[in-house]
């Protein structure tokens, strides 16, 4: 049986959500149908000070829904080119996210994106049903001897401490 998760599943600290996370499934509404892959790569960005974060600079037009409520989608474009879907995660005005890095299938943010066909139109939308944009822990258990963790990708500009951490998470 499936259950959506609420925002309250998300207001826990951030590390311990991202591993949940992992086993859990992203679920889309389109046209009717809803389409439903398990997550199997998730990364995060984790305060003020991390430096990997878009948080680091302070609150901007770009990412204030990290400075807000557990339980949002912040989606925003990289490079031009491709849309990262992050859910946010512990206390308002604390910014943490995780990044949806992989799903069964599907490995890399953009691919995920553009398989659910996600786009700014979720930007700031809760992660409900009502929004054709969820969660759903469908049950399945992760142990955490199948979880594996390692630096996040991309992000050696933010310097040694911040691009070496593990702060990446994935299902073996």
């Amino acid at each position: 049986m499936s259950k959506i998760l609420k925002p309250t599943f998300f207001s826990q600290p951030t590390i311990l959500v991202a591993q949940k996370l992992l086993g859990k499934f992203l679920v889309r509404k389109i046209g009717g149908k809803n389409i439903a892959k398990k997550i199997t790569e998730v990364e995060v960005y984790d305060g003020i000070k991390d430096r990997g974060s878009h948080a680091f600079r302070g609150q901007t037009k770009r990412n204030f829904v990290m400075f807000g409520p557990a339980g949002y989608w912040y989606v925003y474009l990289n490079y031009g080119m491709h849309w990262m879907l992050n859910i946010v995660t512990e206390n308002k005005n604390y910014p943490a996210a995780i990044l949806i890095r992989g799903v069964d299938g599907i490995s890399g943010p953009g691919k995920v994106t553009k398989f659910f066909k996600i786009n700014k139109f979720f930007n700031n939308k809760l992660a409900l049903p009502k929004n054709k944009l969820w969660i759903e822990d469908r049950g399945i258990k992760i142990k955490k001897s199948q979880i594996k963790k390692g630096p996040r990708i991309g992000i050696d500009y933010a310097g040694p401490y911040w691009s070496k951490r593990h702060l990446r998470f994935w299902i073996e």
